[in-house]
């Protein structure tokens, strides 16, 4: 699918750009901030057997220690959006890129709806081709309990039509063997953990396919998409693009919480595509945000994720943090940006299609309607030229 590989450098300027107006942090940035405090390194948590883990959780439990090994301690009420990448300036570049979204700390069907935004917009950028998002629930514990009740009894009633191997398999890892079916598109009669979803995990499914409807981000259910149960949970992911897969992604609390000793709602996407494997360039540094976006409540979050793409596409530099609900925590983070304006949009605002541009210096606001708003942040921001 990709002939051409993408330039590294290109890749990095993307993803800064897309990190600002999506809310995520670079984790080299953090690491740098937090280097005075960090605390002695540590082995991977006893629990955490690594050479157990599917690649994909080996990926997010190497990140997950290099989070805890930097002093940065994510929770519920300090979550963590952050991107990493194996790309650095000044080194060879890798043949294959690998770009990693994370979200630490967020439980709200919000942080689904924006690591699949943040991810959709990079892949749409480089591979210049409109991404297809398919995704499942598999499920809490609960869930995953009952799914695999429904797969062994499926085992049991056709193991004689089913491959031999898949059969084998299922004594040992039943999910494993569900993947392995499914890869070789033996789906007929196949259970699905949708059907088998518990009460809680039918809601927070729920409330990610209405905020990805409410913000008008299309998708795919997909019954075949499932993961390995003794990691991954509740809502799992893939971006394809031309019927290839070039992005995955899953909830996984239960691998996150040994590394920060508390329960941490955790969710992950991770992109992959090749790359031309040179030395990287120096990367210029992203203009500092003129303007933060400034949102309380689902509405005006909602309104603010489908607002971010018309204000990537016209290259205003903003920055917000939509996972953070606290508006007095969000006006603190602002503050240490020093922009020259905020954009405060509350439920309201939302409804009424209105947002309030607060000037820092005079403390002056004005009530802008959305249709007029990137030609006000044009004037403000580049002096009146489009």
């Amino acid at each position: 699918m990709n002939n051409n590989p993408f330039p590294p450098e290109e890749v990095l300027r993307r993803i800064h750009a897309i990190g600002n107006y999506y809310g995520f942090l670079p984790f080299t940035a953090l690491a740098l901030i937090a280097r005075d405090n960090r605390p002695p390194r540590k082995p991977y948590p006893r629990t955490v057997n690594i050479e157990n883990l599917d690649p994909m959780a080996q990926t997010v439990a190497a990140f997950l220690k290099r989070v805890r090994d930097a002093g940065l301690n994510p929770s519920l009420r300090n979550p963590l959006f952050v991107w990493h990448t194996n790309v650095t300036p000044g080194r060879q570049s890798p043949k294959q890129i690998t770009v990693q979204f994370h979200i630490l700390g967020v439980p709200h069907a919000i942080a689904e709806t924006v690591l699949v935004r943040a991810a959709r917009s990079l892949i749409k950028d480089l591979f210049k081709e409109e991404p297809e998002l398919r995704l499942n629930s598999v499920g809490d514990r609960e869930t995953r309990a009952r799914f695999a009740r429904e797969l062994a009894h499926y085992f049991r009633r056709y193991g004689d039509i089913l491959p031999s191997d898949c059969v084998a398999r299922a004594k040992d890892s039943i999910f494993e063997a569900a993947e392995s079916l499914i890869a070789r598109e033996w789906t007929d009669d196949l259970p699905s953990p949708i059907d088998h979803l518990s009460e809680a995990s039918r809601k927070h499914f729920e409330n990610v396919l209405e905020f990805l409807e409410d913000t008008e981000t299309p998708y795919t259910l997909a019954p075949e998409l499932i993961t390995r149960g003794d990691v991954w949970s509740e809502t799992c992911f893939e971006i394809k693009v031309k019927g290839e897969r070039v992005a995955w992604g899953s909830r996984h609390s239960e691998l996150a919480a040994p590394f920060f000793d508390t329960t941490l709602p955790s969710v992950t996407m991770i992109v992959r595509f090749a790359a031309h494997a040179r030395r990287v360039p120096s990367v210029r540094a992203q203009s500092k945000p003129h303007v933060i976006f400034i949102h309380i409540g689902d509405e005006a979050k909602k309104t603010s994720i489908k607002l971010t793409e018309e204000l990537r596409r016209a290259r205003l530099p903003i920055a917000q943090m939509i996972g953070v609900e606290s508006l007095l925590e969000q006006m603190h983070l602002a503050e240490k940006m020093n922009p020259s304006y905020f954009l405060i949009m509350g439920r309201k605002e939302a409804i009424e299609g209105t947002v309030i541009l607060r000037e820092r210096a005079t403390h002056t606001e004005t009530l802008v309607p959305l249709e007029l708003l990137i030609e006000n942040l044009r004037t403000l921001t580049q002096g009146g030229k489009s």
